[in-house]
C-alpha cells in the first residue's frame, strides 16, 4: 500500500505519454467493433460540471493499476477550480472492495477487474446498489531489465515460471544461463495478480478454484508488492528477474524494461486439462507471439488484455453531490486522461454506456 494522497489545488505529476485513441472491439466487456463504412455513435454529453462550485470531499481506494488515472483526473478537477479533498489510496482491487462494499468507507473504487458476486453482495447489504464505469482498456505487461536474454515466451512457460516448475532460466530455455529465476508479483489484494492468475493458469481443471490459482502462484515465494513501482524497482534492476503490472508501468519505464512477447501454446482437453499445442501446429492453430499494444489490446489478440473500471453506487452518487460530479467529469473527460496515463480509451459505445449509467443513477435517463 503506498498510502493516501490528498489533492487540493495543487497539480499531481502526470505521466508524460501519448498514444492514440483506441477503436473499441468485442473482445471486451460493453465494447463492440463498428463494420467498416459504419458510423461511430455520437458521444454523450453528460450536463457541464463547475467544479468550482463543487463543495465537500471524496474518498477513492483501489488498484494500483487504476491509481494514476484517479489521481491524474483528481489534480485536473483541482486544476478546474475545485476546492475540496480527494483522498486516493492505492490498496489493491479486493482490498478497495473491502473499504467500498464491508466498511463503506470510500465513494469510489478502482479497480483492474469486474467486481466478483460475492463483493456485490456485501454492498447490497450496507445498501449500496453498485454502478460499474468501464473507462479503459489496459494490456497487463510481463517485463524484463533491458539486460535480460529474455524476448519471448509462451503462456506454458509462462505457468512453469510463475508456479515454479522452474526456477533456473535454463530450464526455461538451455541455451539461456543456469541463473536463479527472480520472480516479482502483485499482492493477492490486486486485481493484477487475480487476473493473471485467471488469464495465464486459467479457470478450469486444477486451477479452476481462486484459491488453487493464489496457492499456485504464490508457491515459488515471489517477491510481493501493491506498488507497482517496486516492482518496476525490481525488475530492472536485475536481468534474471520477471514480473508483470500495467502496461502504464512498463510504457513510463520502456528505457529500463523490455515487455516480453507472449504466445498462447495452450488449449484444454475433454477433460479440462491445459494441454500444449506444439510449435508444428502453430500455424493451422493461428497461434503466433503478440506484444502489448492499443491494437493487440482492442482486438483481444494478445492474452492479456483487461478492462479497467470505477465503481460507486447510485445512493452515494444522489447523497454527495461532489461524487457525482467527479464521476461525470471523469466519464467526460475519461478518453483524455487514460492515454495520458499510458492505458488506451475504452472507445466512444463503452463509455456511452459509462455515461447512460450516471444518467440513470440520477434520475436524468430520456
Amino acid at each position: 500500500m503506498r498510502g493516501i494522497r490528498f489533492w487540493n489545488n495543487s497539480t499531481g505529476l502526470l505521466l508524460a505519454l501519448t498514444l492514440a485513441l483506441l477503436a473499441p472491439a468485442n473482445a471486451l466487456p460493453a465494447r463492440s467493433v463498428a463494420a467498416q463504412g459504419d458510423e461511430l455513435p455520437e458521444p454523450i454529453e453528460l450536463p457541464e460540471v463547475d467544479p468550482l462550485s463543487i463543495t465537500g470531499d471524496i474518498a477513492i481506494a483501489g488498484s494500483s493499476t487504476v491509481e494514476p488515472v484517479t489521481v491524474a483526473m483528481a489534480a485536473r478537477f483541482s486544476d478546474d477550480g475545485y476546492t475540496g479533498n480527494i483522498a486516493v489510496a492505492e490498496t489493491g482491487t479486493s482490498a478497495g472492495f473491502e473499504r467500498f462494499c464491508k466498511e463503506g468507507s470510500t465513494d469510489i473504487s478502482n479497480a483492474s477487474r469486474a467486481i466478483k458476486d460475492s463483493e456485490r453482495a456485501d454492498c447490497a447489504a450496507i445498501g449500496r446498489d453498485v454502478l460499474e464505469f468501464l473507462i479503459g482498456i489496459d494490456a497487463l505487461t510481463v517485463a524484463v531489465s533491458r539486460d535480460s536474454f529474455v524476448d519471448a515466451l509462451t503462456r506454458s512457460q509462462l505457468i512453469a515460471i510463475f508456479t515454479g516448475a522452474v526456477t533456473q532460466w535454463n530450464e526455461v530455455n538451455p541455451a539461456w544461463p543456469a541463473a536463479t529465476i527472480q520472480l516479482f508479483t502483485p499482492g493477492t489484494d490486486s486485481g493484477t495478480f487475480d487476473f493473471f492468475g485467471e488469464a495465464v493458469l486459467g479457470t478450469q481443471g486444477v486451477y479452476k478454484g481462486r484459491e488453487a490459482r493464489f496457492g499456485a502462484l504464490l508457491a515459488p515465494n515471489p517477491t510481493i508488492s501493491e506498488n507497482d513501482y517496486t516492482l518496476v524497482e525490481g525488475i530492472r534492476g536485475s536481468e534474471n528477474a520477471i514480473g508483470y503490472f500495467g502496461f502504464a508501468y512498463f510504457a513510463g519505464n520502456e528505457d529500463t524494461l523490455k515487455a516480453v512477447i507472449i504466445a498462447n501454446d495452450m488449449t484444454y482437453d475433454a477433460d479440462d486439462n491445459l494441454i500444449i499445442i506444439p510449435a508444428e501446429q502453430w500455424e493451422a492453430e493461428g497461434i503466433a507471439y503478440v506484444a502489448p499494444s492499443r491494437a493487440t489490446a482492442a482486438s483481444g489478440e494478445y492474452l492479456l488484455s483487461r478492462p479497467l473500471f470505477i465503481y460507486s453506487a447510485a445512493s452515494t452518487l444522489r447523497d454527495k453531490p461532489q461524487v457525482a460530479a467527479f464521476v461525470n467529469y471523469y466519464l467526460t473527460n475519461a478518453e483524455e486522461v487514460v492515454a495520458e496515463e499510458g492505458y488506451f480509451p475504452a472507445g466512444t459505445e463503452a463509455l456511452n454506456a459509462a455515461r447512460q449509467t450516471w444518467l440513470g443513477a440520477m434520475g436524468l435517463a430520456e
